[in-house]
């Protein structure tokens, strides 16, 4: 069985930017790419994940066996609502009529479906895992802090003029 040194950041990117990629090109026809990425060791300072002033909607997922964490997707309010009517082919006013609780679901299963790719890449390395339910973050000026003793991995996408962030959380269970 691989040890925790496996889940190094270079298999935690490959396993992440494979699940977003697939996701957001078979579910959205979009094409992201990782523009930026920061792996922090516990108790080191993170970059924040949101920009304060716009509202945000963040997908979490978590995965638990062998290797523990959680995915949080985090993508603004106006990409959020994009992506929604996309998926359920909506217009713009049919969503309004519809509410918020359409855009949390259609973005937590966009998490749901990215996270179980990821999972799937670390349960191929050897670590078996399962998923959580999905649940959402909603709201703007927020920030979202570890446990001190996982390991944080950021990585930053960007999706046409749109970024999406994931945000990897992974402990192992000793």
């Amino acid at each position: 069985m691989p040890a925790l040194a496996d889940i190094n950041e270079t298999l935690t990117r490959f396993y992440i930017n494979r699940a977003v990629s697939d996701v957001f090109r078979t579910m959205l026809g979009r094409e992201p790419t990782i523009s930026q990425c920061f792996d922090r060791m516990p108790g080191d300072d993170a970059p924040s994940t949101i920009e304060h002033h716009r509202p945000q909607i963040v997908g979490t997922v978590g995965f638990f066996g062998e290797v523990n964490g959680l995915v949080y997707l985090h993508l603004d309010l106006t990409f959020a609502r994009i992506c929604t009517c996309h998926l359920l082919d909506m217009t713009e006013a049919a969503l309004d009529e519809a509410g918020d609780d359409v855009i949390n679901d259609a973005i937590g299963e966009l998490t749901n479906m990215t996270v179980g790719s990821f999972k799937n890449g670390l349960c191929d390395s050897g670590y078996s895992c399962k998923l959580t339910i999905p649940s959402i973050v909603r709201g703007s000026n927020f920030v979202i802090e570890p446990i001190s003793s996982a390991t944080r991995q950021i990585y930053y996408f960007d999706c046409e003029e749109h970024r999406v962030i994931a945000d990897i959380l992974i402990q192992r269970d000793e």
